[in-house]
């Protein structure tokens, strides 16, 4: 599993998300409270961005089309998607938010 630097701390507010590259794969981090949390950033519905998306609490919500995804498990809470996305872990270092993934 390789472990990859992906943002500071800094640049991903509390209850915000960011969309970060990873290779060829791009990963939206989300900051509940304090917690990070990584999901393949495109909705399984449309590939709407979710880094865009509304976070309440762990909740995010599409901006295209309203699917619902716990950022903790990338499970559906509430369609049009059916679909969960990939949840990736995440450990802080320092300043540095860590992604590991395969």
């Amino acid at each position: 599993m390789a472990q990859v630097k992906v943002a500071e701390i800094s640049q991903v507010p509390p209850g915000t998300g960011r969309a970060v590259q990873m290779g060829a794969k791009q990963v939206a981090i989300f900051n509940v409270g304090g917690t990070f949390y990584a999901l393949d950033s495109l909705c399984t519905h449309r590939h709407g961005p979710l880094a865009e998306g509304t976070l309440e609490g762990t909740i995010v919500t599409c901006p295209w089309h309203g699917s619902k995804f716990d950022v903790t498990s990338g499970q559906v809470v509430k369609g049009p998607a059916s679909r969960p996305v990939s949840a990736y872990p995440v450990r802080i270092e320092g300043t540095e938010v860590i992604l590991e993934i395969e």
